[in-house]
């Protein structure tokens, strides 16, 4: 019997997909060439958006791996073997 996924896994599901978006805009396809940098932060307008989309995307992979359930129980290694 399969399971629906929780809202948790959803959350983290759409954190990932936007993930996805972000590192898709963060692409410079939408400039025209030849076209002069517009300024942003100090920085041409290409490189400012691609820098607030990884940072975007750093927040957002710590949101999704905080919804994450990791088992960090060790194995038994009590049988010796060595």
């Amino acid at each position: 019997m399969e399971r629906s996924p929780t809202s948790r896994q959803r959350l983290r599901r759409g954190l990932l997909v936007a993930i996805a978006v972000l590192y898709a805009v963060s692409i410079p396809w939408y400039r025209e060439g030849g076209a002069a940098p517009e300024h942003w932060l100090g920085l041409p307008d290409w490189a400012a958006v691609a820098v607030v989309c990884y940072v975007g995307v750093a927040i957002l992979n710590a949101a999704a791996w905080l919804l994450t359930d990791v088992d960090d129980d060790a194995p038994d290694d009590s049988g010796g073997g060595g």
